[in-house]
């Protein structure tokens, strides 16, 4: 029904913001990772939602990014993961992270979750592993509408490429640096002809620190 609301921010709660639009005052149900990054009450926001029209109610979930929109959207496809557990999942982790644990099989990252067991963090896996990508962890957030990546350093990558850039990845989260922090970083790194996982993750590094 919306595909974004564009207006003022006038209310902040634990998980719900006020945005006014030409007079009118939403109530749109957020994240708390997305509370943490809104400017203050009074300042002017871009909020993507997501509707849910139920019998007796008609809810706004919004999101900063369209990546983490539709990442949401996929989220609530699981069975037993609402609305709800969506924004729980996406309280704790980014979208990158949740692609990343998707992939790599991590449900201990996605139960920490308030609300999901380990079970349905195994479900979220099982159900969305087919329905991410290598490309959508390494560029998320680069993603245009209609699924175009955005011209920018080390964006151009192969399937070699990609399967290096996973392996350096992968790295860094065994060295200790989370899903998100080392998918962020390793999407920065451009991929030149004589590139290896090594001379990648060495790049990434610099951006880490």
């Amino acid at each position: 029904m919306y595909a974004y609301l564009k207006g003022t921010l006038e209310e902040i709660t634990e998980d719900n913001i006020v945005v006014e639009v030409n007079g009118i005052g939403y109530n749109v149900k957020v994240s708390s990772t997305t509370v943490d990054l809104l400017p203050g009450p009074g300042r002017e926001i871009k909020i993507y939602t997501y509707t849910l029209v139920r019998e007796d109610s008609l809810s706004l979930y919004g999101f900063l990014t369209r990546d983490d929109l539709e990442i949401f959207k996929k989220l609530i496809t699981v069975n037993g993961i609402g609305p709800k557990g969506g924004l729980a999942i996406l309280s704790v982790m980014s979208a990158d992270a949740l692609r990343f644990a998707i992939m790599t099989g991590d449900a201990k990252a996605i139960a920490r979750a308030p609300g999901i067991g380990n079970k349905t963090a195994e479900r979220v896996i099982l159900d969305l592993r087919d329905k991410v990508s290598l490309e959508d962890t390494l560029y998320g957030a680069d993603r245009e509408a209609d699924g175009a990546v955005r011209t920018h350093a080390g964006a151009a990558g192969t399937v070699p490429d990609n399967l290096m850039k996973k392996e350096a990845i992968e790295a860094l989260v065994a060295l200790g640096y989370s899903a998100s922090d080392a998918t962020a970083a390793v999407r920065k790194v451009e991929v030149g002809e004589d590139a290896t996982v090594e001379s990648i993750l060495k790049a990434a590094l610099k951006y880490i620190f």
